[in-house]
């Protein structure tokens, strides 16, 4: 491989994290339904998904019937799933609860900036951690660099202008030290993006989009992953699961553009999802009975997954204890109904996805201070 394909002197020998948040409490109960449990169609009788609509995972749970393109990575074993998944935060709050999972509990800085600076190798350059989108996520408040953009062409300086950058260049090439070595990272950069933008992406292995921004986003990520410019962790959001009324129609649509990228994304990198995982998470989930408007309401647990290479795919990872009135968590005597509590915490799962990705104990402990760890066993 040649030295200037390059950014941070890592290239492709790094494994890359992909963290997508389905923000607005998405629904693991439509997402991942428990299809032999009566209570669970009691509580529903409009939303419920059916057994025969539903892409049928084991002999408990089956999959959104608009999540079928993600069946293939069931089947290969590369999809794992954790149901009843959540934080020990009590709010229903959409903000508090995003910030409490984000940063990792109440600490400062996100969990995932802590492990990109806490871990034996510190993430470094100016592509080894992107966010798609317009603004930096709380998870990775704190990390070393992070490049925020929601395009190739939005990574630039000085727009069009080939003489102001040459200056900058030449004003930073005598600078030593941490300083003249992130200018030097981001020059090599944008030089590395301007060769990527000279010629159409083209997916490889078959792989189709959607032409929705969470494809676009999911896209660009994988054409840095393509790139080798050492890109060690991303981050995307997938918005608008708030589904207090009309929840079908919501879902449907939300459920298509997640899987049509994830799948695309998928076969786009091929070999490459061998040192790739993406982790799918939510701030909550939503009651399990369904309100009066076609919806559900905030609720406690919800589903989590985890896609990529070495993973325990194929099958269902944590506690479940069902959906009996005994089990479910009250919200209240005169609300009548409850919520799939947390069986499974999402730090838990993060710390084994965590040491995949090169954290050790120490590590761990500094991404999640305070917290007892039982890691999951996820990976073979």
């Amino acid at each position: 491989m040649p030295a200037q394909a390059l950014i941070n002197g890592n290239g492709d020998q790094r494994r890359t994290l992909v963290v997508v948040f389905l923000r607005g409490a998405a629904d693991g109960l439509a997402l991942v339904p428990p299809l032999e449990d009566e209570h669970y169609y009691r509580a529903r009788p409009r939303l419920a998904i059916l057994k025969a609509d539903a892409v049928r995972l084991d002999d408990r749970f089956g999959l959104h019937p608009r999540l079928q393109p993600l069946e293939s990575a069931w089947r290969d074993g590369d999809l794992a799933i954790v149901h009843a998944c959540g934080t020990e935060d009590q709010t229903r709050s959409h903000f508090e609860a995003q910030d409490f999972m984000e940063h990792g509990g109440v600490v400062a800085g996100g969990w995932l900036g802590r492990f990109l600076r806490a871990r034996p190798a510190p993430a470094s350059g100016a592509l080894a951690c992107v966010a798609v989108g317009k603004a930096l996520p709380e998870c990775l408040l704190g990390a070393p660099t992070v490049t925020v953009m929601q395009n190739l062409d939005d990574f630039a300086i000085g727009g069009k202008t080939p003489a102001f950058r040459s200056q900058l260049e030449q004003l930073y090439a005598m600078e030593r030290g941490q300083l003249g070595a992130a200018a030097r990272d981001t020059f090599d950069a944008l030089v590395r993006i301007d060769a990527m933008r000279s010629t159409a992406y083209v997916a490889a292995n078959g792989a189709s989009y959607g032409r929705d921004d969470f494809s676009a986003g999911l896209s660009q990520v994988a054409r840095l992953i393509r790139a080798d410019v050492g890109l060690e962790a991303a981050s995307i959001d997938l918005p608008g699961w708030d589904s207090h009324f009309g929840q079908q129609g919501q879902v449907e649509s939300l459920a298509t553009r997640l899987a049509t990228g994830l799948e695309a994304f998928r076969r786009d990198l091929g070999a490459r999802m061998a040192t790739t995982t993406v982790i799918v998470m939510t701030e909550f989930g939503r009651t399990v009975e369904e309100n009066s408007a076609f919806g559900t309401d905030h609720g406690r647990g919800s589903a989590l997954m985890v896609l990529g290479g070495g993973v325990r795919g194929g099958r269902i990872h944590g506690e479940w204890r069902g959906l009996s009135p005994d089990v479910l968590e009250r919200r209240g005597v005169l609300e009548g109904y409850g919520d799939l509590p947390v069986w499974n915490n999402y730090r838990n799962v993060l710390a084994s996805v965590l040491a995949r990705h090169g954290a050790d104990a120490a590590a761990l402990a500094a991404v999640f201070p305070d917290f007892a760890l039982t890691p999951f066993e996820l990976y073979r």
